[in-house]
């Protein structure tokens, strides 16, 4: 087994959390327990490393081009300061990554999936042409996400910086944090409210400690991937490998917002074009049961005697005290009200068909 690779933070937590394997990383599932970190989340605010995700610099007078030929969505409206969602897909339809652009003033950063930044270097590399300069830099980043309702309250503590005028998927690349200074991003992957702060390394640690020292009033708690996890399943955020992957294409995992056929050509087009205009074979949906049981992720749909998908994602909801999931089933059987069955290990259990997101943070 080849060694796993550890965040700037590893030293920090090593002994305050339980470390799991992941994407080759030894990152932390849980720091006082999962339903804890969530609803802090919910509530008040929490503190995450993301620091392995991965980053790409694009940049040279062709950059523009090489993106709208990679992803779905047209980077052409991206100006400097904003962000975008994105996503790159194969010749046919299928994903290679969903992604985050963000505009410099003469580059663009991708962040990209901790599992695929090898493969997806490797795929824009590939499809590069005239001047234009490709980095991987993720080596000289790392990533922490403040997420929840008291977030900017908590940051405002550290810096000077005005963050209320930092809009969502908005950031700037010069707040001075905490005596440093970082890239920071209204964004996140929780559905709430909240930061990704982007910064060198060695001042992650010093960061880190002073965002949990700042919110210590708060109740503002360090939290791991189980948390992170649950909240992005809630507001119903795609994960790669799961909602996403080379056999799912964005139109059918609900993502058509971020497919922009008008744009012009770029890979994948056709087969994503015809889908949004006539309909994807399948269709992922939100599930809730009706029998006890939790639908687990791969376990498979059925209508009567028909197997019409697999369950996606799924868990009891720690928001809602519900046993929901993601379903990614035929089209035919997708509609809002509908009654399907899931083999939970070998029975077959009821749920309906429910509308998503599971859950919407309220609006102030």
């Amino acid at each position: 087994m080849s060694q796993l690779k550890r965040t700037p933070l590893y030293e920090v937590y090593k002994d305050q959390a339980k470390l799991v394997p992941f994407s080759g990383w030894e990152l932390p599932v849980q720091f006082s327990g999962i339903i804890e970190e969530h609803e802090a989340v919910r509530t008040r605010a929490g503190l995450f490393d993301v620091s392995h995700m991965g980053e790409v610099e694009i940049s040279g007078p062709d950059a523009l081009n090489l993106l709208q030929k990679l992803t779905t969505n047209d980077a052409s409206k991206l100006q400097p300061g904003k962000a975008q969602y994105s996503i790159m897909c194969y010749p046919d339809g299928g994903t290679v990554d969903d992604l985050l652009i963000y505009r410099g003033t003469d580059s663009y950063l991708l962040v990209l999936n901790a599992a695929n930044v090898e493969k997806d270097v490797e795929w824009i590399k590939k499809h590069a042409s005239g001047d234009v300069t490709i980095r991987d830099v993720s080596q000289e980043m790392a990533q922490l996400a403040l997420q929840g309702p008291l977030a900017e309250r908590v940051l405002n503590k550290l810096t000077d910086a005005d963050l209320s005028s930092i809009g969502f998927f908005r950031f700037r690349d010069d707040v001075e944090l905490a005596g440093t200074v970082a890239m920071v991003s209204r964004s996140g992957y929780t559905g709430e409210d909240g930061f990704e702060i982007y910064l060198n390394p060695e001042d992650a640690p010093h960061v880190w400690q002073e965002i949990l020292k700042a919110g210590r009033e708060e109740g503002v708690l360090p939290c791991g991937l189980g948390a992170r996890d649950t909240l992005r399943f809630e507001a119903c955020l795609p994960l790669y490998g799961r909602e996403l992957s080379p056999e799912i294409t964005p139109i059918e995992a609900g993502l058509g917002f971020a497919v922009k056929p008008e744009k012009g050509d770029f890979i994948g087009r056709d087969i994503l074009a015809a889908q949004k205009k006539e309909g994807a074979p399948r269709k992922l949906v939100g599930i809730e049961m009706i029998d006890r049981g939790i639908p687990r992720t791969n376990y498979p749909v059925y209508a009567g005697d028909e197997e019409i998908g697999e369950v996606t994602t799924g868990t009891k909801s720690p928001t809602l005290k519900k046993n929901v999931g993601l379903a990614l089933i035929r089209t035919e059987y997708a509609a809002t009200g509908s009654e399907i069955e899931v083999d939970i290990r070998g029975r077959r259990m009821r749920a309906t068909v429910v509308e998503t997101p599971f859950y919407r943070r309220p609006r102030k």
